[in-house]
C-alpha cells in the first residue's frame, strides 16, 4: 500500500510500505476512506516529538471500512463503516473505566502516528478496536465523520467542558485554528453571553465570526479592556504558544477558568506573581473522545453544523500537497484538510 512516511525533521514522502496485518487478537484493519492532517503532525514534521521515529506512517484521524478483525473483536465486523479514534483505549484499565481514554495505562493512549503507524495511508491497523472505533451513522457525511476522530471532541472536552463554559459567560478563545474554531462552535451550545476569538490571522478571524464568535480580534485593545476590567469567565488556549498562554492568564477574571488545548512545544511562563490570589483554575488534557456519542447526536439531529470546518479536499496520493496547503493555513485559508481514498477527489477550495 501507499502511506505518508516520516523520514526525519522536515522530510515526508508518499511511499510504498507493507500492508498492515492483524498482530493482536484485538486488532482491526480499516481501509482509510478519509483522513486529515492535524497541527500535531506539523509538530512531528518540525522534529518537536523525538519519540516519533523515522519510518513511521503519520496521522491519527480517519474514517473507513473495516476489512478484517482479530478473534477478540466483537463490536465491529468487516464491512462496517467506522470512525477511528485518535486515542487508543484498552477498555479495561482504571482510566478507561473512568472514560479518560487518553490516559489509558493498558497499552493505549496516543499511539497512531506516534508510537505505531498511523492513518495517513490506504489502510491502518487499529489496536483495541472494540474501544478505539465507533460505527459511523449512515446519515453522516464523510467529511463530517472524520472530524469526530479528534478535532471536535478535543475542542469540546479539553476546551469547553474543562473550562466549565456556562450560560451568561464571557468566553475568550485564543487561537482560531481548526480546534479553536471548533471550541467556538461547541461553546455556543451553552449560551454564553459572548464569545471572543483572538488570532493574528485576518482570514481566521473572519472564519471565527462566520462560525459563531460574537467578536474576533487581534490581541490588542479588546484584550486590554478585559484585562483591566471584569475579565473573561473562561479562556480557552488553542494556539500552543508561550505568548498566547500568557495572554490567557492576563484576561481571565478572578475565579475564572483557563482551559489549555494547545500543544506546547516550548516552555510557557506561569506568572504566579499575578495569579496567586485570583482563584484561577488552569486545566490541561488530552482528548478522551468519551463525548463522541453526544456530539454525534448533536450533529446528526441538526443542532450542530460542523461542515464549514473542512475547507480543502485532496486525493490521498496528493498528501504532500495537502501538507503544504495546511501548513500555510493563514495564507491559504485552510482549516481542516481532508484526504479521500477516491483519487478523483477534487483539490482546492470546497464550494
Amino acid at each position: 500500500m501507499r502511506a505518508l512516511v516520516y523520514h526525519g525533521p522536515g522530510q515526508i514522502a508518499w511511499d510504498k510500505v507493507m500492508d498492515p496485518a492483524i498482530e493482536d487478537p484485538t486488532d482491526a484493519i480499516v481501509r482509510v476512506d478519509a483522513t486529515t492532517i492535524c497541527g500535531t503532525d506539523l509538530h512531528i514534521l518540525h522534529g518537536e516529538l523525538p519519540e516519533v521515529k523515522p519510518g513511521t506512517v503519520l496521522g491519527h484521524e480517519a474514517v473507513g471500512e473495516v476489512m478484517d478483525v482479530g478473534r477478540e473483536v466483537h463490536s465491529i465486523s468487516p464491512g462496517d463503516q467506522v470512525i477511528v479514534s485518535s486515542v487508543t483505549a484498552c477498555g479495561h484499565c482504571q482510566p478507561c473505566r473512568d472514560n479518560t481514554f487518553g490516559q489509558c495505562r493498558g497499552g493505549g493512549g496516543w499511539m497512531l502516528g506516534d508510537l505505531i503507524n498511523g492513518t495517513q495511508a490506504e489502510f491502518v491497523r487499529v489496536p483495541f478496536a472494540d474501544y478505539s472505533t465507533r460505527r459511523t451513522p449512515g446519515t453522516l457525511a464523510l467529511d463530517d465523520a472524520v472530524l469526530f476522530s479528534e478535532v471536535l471532541p478535543t475542542a469540546y472536552e479539553v476546551g469547553v467542558r474543562n473550562g466549565h463554559v456556562s450560560p451568561g459567560d464571557t468566553v475568550v478563545v485564543v487561537g482560531a485554528g481548526p480546534v479553536g474554531l471548533a471550541a467556538v462552535m461547541t461553546a455556543r451550545i451553552y449560551s454564553p453571553r459572548r464569545i471572543i476569538a483572538v488570532d493574528l490571522s485576518s482570514s481566521r478571524l473572519e472564519a471565527a465570526v462566520r462560525l459563531g464568535a460574537d467578536a474576533a480580534e487581534l490581541p490588542g485593545r479588546l484584550m486590554a479592556d478585559l484585562a483591566d476590567g471584569p475579565g473573561a469567565d473562561v479562556v480557552i488556549e488553542a494556539a500552543g504558544a508561550p505568548d498566547s498562554f500568557v495572554l490567557c492568564t492576563r484576561v481571565v477574571r478572578s475565579g475564572g477558568h483557563i482551559a489549555n488545548i494547545g500543544m506546547h512545544g516550548k516552555p510557557a511562563t506561569l506568572h504566579l506573581e499575578a495569579l496567586w490570589r485570583k482563584n484561577v483554575t488552569i486545566s490541561t488534557g488530552q482528548v478522551d473522545t468519551s463525548s463522541t456519542p453526544w456530539l454525534l447526536d448533536l450533529v446528526t439531529s441538526g443542532r450542530l453544523h460542523i461542515s464549514p470546518l473542512v475547507t480543502h479536499a485532496f486525493g490521498l496520493s496528493r498528501m504532500e500537497n495537502a501538507y503544504e496547503v495546511f501548513s500555510h493555513g493563514t495564507d491559504t485559508g485552510a482549516l481542516k484538510v481532508v484526504l479521500h481514498r477516491e483519487e478523483s477527489a477534487l483539490s482546492g477550495d470546497r464550494p
